[in-house]
C-alpha cells in the first residue's frame, strides 16, 4: 500500500502527465475550445491554418447552436479555403493544379479562388503593380518559400543574371479570370502565390459566416488578419494593438487602437521576423515585384483599416513593398485608415505616422 505520501506524489505525477498529454492532443488536433460560463458571454476557439494560427472570441454566443456545431462550421471552411483550394504547399489544391497546367487555357476553378484571383488582378492595378501574386519565384529563390526554415548560404542569394531571368516569369499580367464561369487562365508559365490576400479572405469568410448565424459581436484573427465587429459583454469595443516591430521572443506592443464598436476589417506587415542577414546585408521576406529583390527602405511595419480584411491584407502587403511616402499619398487618396512605423534614419528607435482617418481610432 501507498502512503499518503506516496500516493499524492504519484497523484501529482499523473496530473502532470495528463496535463502534457492534454496539451499535446491540444496541439496536435490544431483546435482549443472554451465554452465560458453564461455569465462571461465569451466563446474561444483557437487554432491553426494556412500555415499560421487563428483565435476566433465571440460574444453572445447563440445558445440554439452548440459548441461542436460552430467548431465544424468554421473547421469545415478554413479547410476547404486552404487545403483545398489556395494552398501552394497542397500539391493536389486547386491552385497548386493551376500552376502546374499549362499556358494558354482556360483552367476550371471554384468561385472562392476565381474571386480572390480577380481580387488580386484589382489591387495590382490600384497598386501600379507592387500587388503581385506572381513573384512567387523570386520569393523562393531568395530562401523565403517552401524552403523557409532551411540555412540559407551564398548560393542562396541569386545573381543579377538569375533575378532577370526570374523577373520574366513573373507578373499578373499573364492572368486572366473569369468569374462566370469561375475560371482562370495564363499566358505564361507563372506561379501564382495568394500568401498576401488568402488570409484576409479567409477571415470575411468566417465573418460572413458568423453573420449569417447573428452574432452580433465578434473577434476573428488569422496569423494578423483580423474582422472585428460588436462590442464585448461589458459594453466596450474590441481593443487591437499594434506590434511592435522588433524581432523579439515575446511579442511587445507599440500601439493600440479602438474599433468603437465598428465592423473592421484589419491587417498589418512587417519585415521585422521574416528575414535573414549574410555578410552584414539584412534581406527581408518582402521582395519588391520590379526589381526582383528584397526591400531595403526604412518601413518597418504598416496596419491597414478598410471595410474587409482581404482588402485590408492586400494593400498592407503592397504597402510594405511600396514603402512609406508612396503608401501614404496613395492611402490618402483612397481614404484608407493607415498606420506606419519606419525605423528612424539616424538612431536607434522608430518614428510612427498614420493617416488622418487612423487618427479616429486612436482615441
Amino acid at each position: 500500500m501507498l502512503s499518503n505520501k506516496a500516493t499524492g506524489a504519484f497523484a501529482l505525477q499523473w496530473i502532470k502527465r495528463l496535463r502534457y498529454t492534454l496539451i499535446f492532443l491540444a496541439l496536435y488536433f490544431l483546435w482549443v475550445m472554451i465554452r465560458p460560463e453564461p455569465i462571461a458571454q465569451i466563446y474561444q476557439l483557437n487554432g491553426s491554418t494556412m500555415g499560421t494560427t487563428y483565435q476566433i472570441l465571440v460574444a453572445g454566443f447563440p445558445q440554439e447552436l452548440t459548441d461542436n456545431e460552430l467548431a465544424a462550421g468554421i473547421e469545415q471552411r478554413l479547410y476547404r479555403l486552404d487545403r483545398e483550394l489556395m494552398s501552394t504547399y497542397a500539391p493536389d489544391s486547386e491552385l497548386s493544379r493551376f500552376n502546374r497546367s499549362a499556358p494558354g487555357q482556360w483552367f476550371s476553378v471554384s468561385p472562392e479562388l476565381a474571386l480572390v484571383l480577380a481580387k488580386a488582378l484589382e489591387f495590382n492595378q490600384l497598386t501600379d503593380g507592387y500587388f503581385d501574386v506572381t513573384v512567387g519565384p523570386l520569393v523562393n529563390r531568395w530562401g523565403f518559400g517552401p524552403l523557409i526554415g532551411q540555412r540559407v548560404d551564398q548560393s542562396r542569394i541569386p545573381s543579377d543574371e538569375e533575378i532577370a531571368e526570374l523577373l520574366q516569369q513573373t507578373g499578373s499580367r499573364y492572368l486572366e479570370v473569369s468569374l462566370s464561369p469561375p475560371q482562370v487562365q495564363k499566358s505564361a508559365q507563372v506561379y501564382v502565390d495568394l500568401s498576401g490576400i488568402a488570409k484576409g479572405y479567409a477571415v470575411d469568410a468566417l465573418a460572413e459566416y458568423f453573420d449569417t448565424l447573428g452574432m452580433p459581436s465578434y473577434f476573428i484573427e488569422i496569423g494578423g488578419e483580423l474582422r472585428i465587429k460588436g462590442v464585448k459583454p461589458d459594453g466596450s469595443g474590441w481593443v487591437p494593438a499594434i506590434e511592435k516591430p522588433v524581432d523579439t521572443a515575446e511579442p511587445e506592443v507599440y500601439q493600440i487602437f479602438y474599433s468603437q464598436g465598428q465592423s473592421l476589417g484589419v491587417a498589418g506587415s512587417g519585415d521585422y521576423r521574416n528575414y535573414f542577414e549574410q555578410d552584414g546585408v539584412r534581406y527581408s521576406h518582402e521582395i519588391d515585384p520590379f526589381s526582383g529583390r528584397p526591400i531595403s527602405h526604412t518601413l518597418a511595419a504598416v496596419t491597414v483599416i478598410a471595410p474587409t480584411a482581404m482588402e485590408a491584407d492586400a494593400l498592407a502587403t503592397a504597402f510594405m513593398v511600396m514603402g512609406e511616402d508612396r503608401s501614404y499619398d496613395l492611402a490618402q487618396s483612397l481614404g484608407l485608415a493607415v498606420y506606419f512605423i519606419s525605423k528612424h534614419p539616424d538612431e536607434d528607435g522608430f518614428i510612427e505616422r498614420f493617416t488622418p482617418a487612423f487618427e479616429a481610432y486612436l482615441e
